[in-house]
């Protein structure tokens, strides 16, 4: 099957996890010339940018071992571009989650990692 394919479904499903668990999406494959953004959300007074990472085994590593540092900086960077952009402050509250997927298995991690 098609990697975009199966990346787009397990995008989708992220969506309605994270609805679930009280995050209200406010844009989805946020794109600027910087890089994307997979989901962008609110919840608790922050607006969050997640990352989703699946996997199918880990014969390739965990989900989260994939968020490494460039991934990060990109999403921190891209960050930055939105709140400009929209004309954010600097004090807003933001933090960056990811939710893993492993097969079948799923894990929403927040604070994941702190803007560089």
């Amino acid at each position: 099957m098609n990697k975009r394919i199966v990346g787009a479904g397990k995008e989708l499903l992220a969506l309605k996890l994270l609805e679930y668990n009280g995050y209200s999406i406010v844009v989805k494959n946020f794109r600027c010339r910087l890089g994307e953004v997979d989901i962008i959300a609110k919840k608790d007074g922050y607006l969050v940018f997640v990352e989703v990472k699946y996997r199918k085994t880990i014969k390739n590593g965990f989900p989260m071992e994939a968020v490494d540092y460039k991934k990060q900086n990109i999403i921190s960077l891209v960050s930055d571009y939105y709140r400009i952009r929209y004309n954010l402050p600097d004090n807003a509250k933001i933090r960056y989650d990811v939710v893993a997927i492993l097969d079948n298995t799923y894990k929403i991690v927040e604070n994941a990692f702190e803007h560089i």
